[in-house]
């Protein structure tokens, strides 16, 4: 089953003072390629926990393109993508370029038209440690341009500061209305979210719900969803139809642009 296509716009005001402004659905999830709690890869449960946030916009984190036998050589995000009925597009983090192109990395699927997009590598350590890259795509929604940003920051502090920075500045010479978000590996109000928060309004507005990690029994926030000052925060709240799909659970923003 498909979902179903919506217009974005919604009504606010009363009657005599309405306004059209539109509001978008906004999902990030790290899928770690498919698999489960249960140890099982199974891109169906993950179709499955999208579908029910009935998203507009997802970024997704730890995705195979025909990468190994673990998820059977899929193209994990055209799969979703035809599954869902989305436009996607892949940015890879790494790429095993001796043996086929086999990739790893990012996605983003949206149910408005990509207009355009590009993958941008973080080069700070290659091949040091794992490789991180930052997915940009542009689309168009009621005439309108929107920025997305999707990325998996390092672990390692001095990378993810890095990595950051790099991210923002991409955003801030945009100048454009942005959407960043992805699994950021940091924790509210850590130097790495404040310096976010400097430039971009966190959908999360009380930093002690929406926990992410673990998927079961979760501890942590490591997943983010930021949008620029001037945008509307309407909701946020982890997805948790279920929490065994992934060892991430999905968070979810209501926002009007």
């Amino acid at each position: 089953m498909k979902m179903k296509k919506r217009e974005p716009y919604v009504t606010k005001g009363t009657s005599r003072k309405a306004v059209m402004v539109i509001q978008l659905r906004i999902l990030t999830f790290n899928i770690h390629h498919g698999r489960g709690l249960d140890r099982k890869v199974d891109l169906n449960r993950i179709s499955k926990v999208i579908r029910s946030a009935d998203p507009d916009i997802v970024g997704l984190n730890e995705v195979d393109k025909q990468y190994s036998k673990r998820s059977e050589f899929v193209d994990q995000a055209a799969w979703l993508a035809e599954k869902l009925d989305m436009e996607h597009v892949f940015g890879p983090a790494i790429t095993l370029e001796s043996q086929g192109n086999r990739q790893y990395g990012n996605a983003i699927l949206s149910r408005y038209p990509i207009i355009k997009s590009r993958n941008h590598p973080f080069d700070f350590l290659p091949k040091v440690v794992e490789d991180r890259s930052l997915l940009e795509a542009e689309i168009e929604i009621g005439g309108k341009p929107l920025s997305l940003y999707v990325a998996h920051l390092s672990f390692a502090p001095f990378l993810h500061r890095k990595q950051t920075e790099y991210i923002l500045g991409k955003a801030a010479v945009a100048n454009k209305r942005s959407i960043v978000m992805g699994d950021w590996n940091m924790r509210p109000n850590s130097k790495s979210w404040k310096l976010a928060a400097s430039y971009m309004q966190d959908t999360n507005k009380a930093q002690e719900r929406n926990l992410t990690y673990p998927a079961k029994n979760s501890r942590v926030k490591l997943d983010y969803i930021f949008v620029s000052k001037e945008t509307e925060v309407v909701s946020a709240e982890t997805i948790l139809v279920d929490p065994s799909a992934s060892d991430h659970l999905p968070l979810l923003a209501v926002v009007e642009v």
